[in-house]
Formats: C-alpha cells, sequence, structure tokens
C-alpha cells in the first residue's frame, strides 16, 4: 500500500509588525529673555542746607526797620525784572538821605506853578505827588485837570512808587538820576486809570527838586499826544519843579 504524502505547506509569509508612525517634533525657535533693564536711580534731591542757611543769614541780617524796608524795596525790583545793580545803588543811597531831603511847599502853594506849567505846556492833567522811599510809597497832592480845576477824588490817593511796572519803575530810577522822562504813558495805578480817562497817551515826569540825589517828590504831566519841542519842556517841567520845592 502506497501511502501518499501530504503536500508539503508552503511557508507564510512574515507579515510585518505594525510600527507606529513616529511624530517628528518641529524645534521651536529658542526665544531669547532679555532682563528689562534696571530703573535709573534716582536723582538724589539737592542739597538744601545753603538755601536754608542763606535764608537764615537773611533773617539774621535784618535786623532794623531801615533794613526790613530795604529788603522790601529790592524784593519790588527783583519782581519787576528791570533795573540793573548800579540803578538799586542809587535807591539805596536816596533811602539813606531820606531824613535830609527837601520837602514840598503845602499843597495851597503848588497850585500856582502847577496852573502856570499846565497853562504854558497844554498839557491834559497834571499831577504832584509826595514820595516816601522808605516806604516805597507816594501821596497824590494835587490833580488838575486841562482847565485848571483840581480833581480832589484823587487828591490823598497813596500807591506805591516802585510795583511791577517796567515804565513806573524805570521813570523813578531816571528822576532820582536827576532827569525828566518823557514816554508813551499807560496806566498801572488807580490814578493813572483817572489820568487815561482824561484821554493821557503820554507823560513826561520830573523830580522836585531836580537836583540830584533829592527827592521830595515828582511832577507828572499828561499830554493826548508826544509834544513836539520835548527839550524845551523839560525845561519847564524843571522850573516848576523848583518852585514846589522848599529849599
Amino acid at each position: 500500500m502506497v501511502t501518499k504524502k501530504a503536500p508539503a505547506k508552503t511557508p507564510a509569509k512574515a507579515v510585518p509588525a505594525k510600527v507606529a508612525p513616529v511624530k517628528r517634533r518641529t524645534p521651536k525657535p529658542k526665544v531669547e529673555v532679555v532682563a528689562a533693564p534696571a530703573p535709573a536711580p534716582k536723582p538724589a534731591e539737592a542739597p538744601k542746607t545753603d538755601a536754608i542757611g542763606r535764608i537764615t543769614d537773611l533773617i539774621k541780617w535784618v535786623d532794623s526797620p531801615f533794613k526790613l524796608l530795604t529788603v522790601i524795596l529790592l524784593s519790588f525790583l527783583a519782581f519787576a525784572g528791570y533795573f540793573a545793580w548800579d540803578s538799586r545803588q542809587v535807591i539805596l543811597q536816596a533811602i539813606q538821605n531820606q531824613d535830609h531831603m527837601p520837602q514840598l511847599v503845602k499843597q495851597d502853594d503848588l497850585v500856582d506853578p502847577a496852573k502856570s506849567l499846565m497853562k504854558d505846556v497844554d498839557g491834559l492833567v497834571i499831577l504832584v505827588h509826595k514820595a516816601n522811599l522808605a516806604t516805597n510809597s507816594r501821596t497824590t497832592v494835587l490833580a488838575l485837570n486841562a482847565d485848571g480845576s483840581r480833581e480832589k477824588k484823587v487828591e490823598g490817593t497813596v500807591t506805591s512808587l516802585f510795583n511791577a511796572s517796567p515804565d513806573r519803575n524805570a521813570a523813578m530810577v531816571a528822576m532820582l538820576n536827576n532827569e525828566v522822562l518823557c514816554e508813551e504813558f499807560s496806566a498801572s495805578s488807580k490814578v493813572g486809570e483817572w489820568g487815561a480817562k482824561q484821554g493821557v497817551k503820554f507823560m513826561c515826569r520830573g523830580s522836585i527838586p531836580p537836583d540830584p540825589g533829592k527827592f521830595a517828590g515828582y511832577i507828572a504831566v499828561g499830554f493826548k499826544e508826544k509834544p513836539e519841542d520835548i527839550s524845551a519842556l523839560k525845561t519847564r517841567i524843571n522850573l516848576a519843579a523848583t518852585d514846589m520845592s522848599e529849599e
């Protein structure tokens, strides 16, 4: 009996193993971390020692009414920002000589010279101020209208000699230097506002008496427009100022 051989088995094909796909990671760009700059140190506060020391020295220096008035006057000048040092020296010298200054004549004796001046120069107003440099004040002792009548509501008004008006301050220094200052007018006080209402646009101011270093007060003559002969006008104002002084 012949035994049939079983057919040989074909070897099974090897099935490759399934491998999970590998995910490739894209490398992330490196982020450079920049440290924030350190805050700048605060500037050191300026030492206040010097300023306090100067103020203390100033307070110690002011040991009399005269020095106090000097400081007040210089404060006015500093606020105006107008004067050089030589001008302040002129003012301080005038304050020191205040006790030896001449005086204005009596109020009634001011009227005739003022009316005569008004007639000769054809002004709109004339004002006569009595000055007190030690207290930085002026008192309007006479106010004349163009017709020679007195404006008594203005007389007796007290205002400052020096203030924030550069024009007023320049005129004061000029008069202390024996000058008659003529210039365009702008009101800087209640008395000035009265003059402006009368139509004053130009004004000349002259010291009483018209002598260097002597200042008892001053004349102010207001005009509607600038006069033609300023030189003659200044001479006439000085003549009237001489008649208004007791000296």
